[in-house]
């Protein structure tokens, strides 16, 4: 495949993720209304579908490493269209939340496959940087669906909203079924043998350098996920925004998330990968604590959260291909595995952030303050991530490799 090729797929395979959250975030609060829920209810249709994103990647990754890529791709893009058809036509919110736990499922083998194919192409500091270019993919995804999303639910209502993901999710599929080469050099026939399973993973989490740049990510997503959950509340039913004036926001958000790509890959040969992060700690500690102090001063306004979230978004720019390419580093002969343990977590982490949210916000209907402060809290454990166990354990190295009855350990 061409290195062009390879962009694309892995920007429409990571792309999947916004297009399932940031699409549909314009019409939460309209479907809430339609379908006569409870916020708390309307919060388990992003929380469940995250969770069992995060669940099913700790079965796609195995299935990756014993089958391939390409035919967990395929299963799992097809699983999507379905689960996003089943969406559009729920008849409550109950039904909803099903397909979206379902979607979610899907969403984990194209999610997942993408941060192995990585691994399965490029070493660890080129991989950081060819994970930057498919994220900046991403951005241009995410760019147009929170804006395509509010135009949908303004004039044409949610249920089209949810079968754009759809339409979305057999571009997707027709692209890998089409042009996607299988990428695993050597498959592992015992990947899923559960001793061969528990050796692998306990090698996996034994790594310090696993840990460092799953938890840069995982506190990176965390914060962006408390936006995501809350924004669509915050923006539109306390300061007062339209449906498409709240989707140019996130438009705009997604533009300073570009850039951060961009920045990303002129400082990694010019400063390595941990300096960069370090750096890109202290933009988001800054940026989460001016979120934070304005709105505790009582500024309730579009302007005082969007600007310092530009910062923020410019630095998960940074944090995001970082913590990702990082956390496969060191396991070419597992990557699958590995790939599936880090998103387990980052989703783990979003699922708890969204049940605390949806109290939150039920709680305090009239504030801004459980956005304003989720973030500044999930900015504060990045840049302590990002200064102390990146700069520790971030230099990436691939393990001596054991074979033990087809078991892939690293000491």
């Amino acid at each position: 495949m061409s290195p062009g090729l390879i962009v694309l797929v892995l920007s429409l395979l990571l792309g999947l993720q916004p297009v399932t959250t940031d699409l549909y975030l314009p019409a939460l609060p309209a479907m809430t209304q339609g379908f006569g829920a409870a916020m708390s209810q309307a919060q388990l249709t992003l929380t469940a579908l995250l969770l069992a994103f995060g669940l099913s990647q700790m079965v796609w990754g195995p299935l990756s490493d014993r089958f391939g890529r390409r035919p967990v791709l395929l299963v799992g893009m097809l699983l999507y269209v379905v689960a996003s058809v089943g969406s559009t036509f729920s008849a409550s919110m109950d039904q909803l939340i099903v397909w979206r736990a379902l979607q979610g499922v899907a969403m984990g083998a194209g999610v997942m496959c993408a941060r192995a194919i990585v691994r399965d192409l490029y070493a660890p500091v080129d991989g950081a940087r060819i994970m930057s270019k498919g994220l900046t993919g991403l951005g241009v995804i995410a760019c147009a669906s929170a804006p395509l999303g509010g135009l949908l639910a303004e004039y044409l209502g949610w249920r089209v909203a949810l079968m754009a993901l759809a339409v979305f999710g057999a571009g997707t599929l027709l692209v890998v079924a089409l042009r996607f080469e299988e990428t695993l050099a050597q498959k592992n026939p015992r990947a899923l043998e559960p001793v061969t399973l528990l050796r692998t993973w306990w090698a996996i989490l034994q790594n310090p350098t696993f840990w460092a740049f799953t938890l840069l990510a995982t506190t990176s997503y965390g914060g962006l996920f408390t936006f995501l959950a809350a924004s669509s509340f915050v923006f539109i039913q306390v300061l007062g925004l339209s449906q498409p004036a709240y989707g140019l926001a996130m438009f705009t958000m997604s533009l300073s998330y570009i850039a951060g790509t961009f920045i990303c890959r002129r400082l990694l040969p010019r400063y390595g990968v941990r300096k960069t992060v370090a750096l890109a700690g202290a933009c988001t500690l800054t940026a989460g604590t001016s979120m934070g102090l304005l709105a505790l001063a009582g500024v309730q306004h579009v302007a005082a959260i969007m600007v310092p979230f530009y910062g923020f978004m410019l630095a998960h720019g940074v944090h995001q291909p970082c913590g990702q390419s990082g956390a496969v580093g060191p396991f070419p002969q597992a990557a699958g595995a590995a790939s599936a343990l880090s998103g387990f977590m980052m989703m783990i982490a979003a699922f708890f952030m969204g049940g605390w949210l949806g109290k939150s916000l039920a709680a305090q209907p009239d504030s801004v303050l459980p956005l304003t402060n989720g973030v500044w809290f999930w900015s504060v454990l990045i840049a302590a991530t990002a200064w102390t166990l990146v700069q520790r354990f971030g230099e990436v190295k691939t393990p001596p490799v054991h074979t033990n009855a087809g078991a892939t350990n690293a000491s």
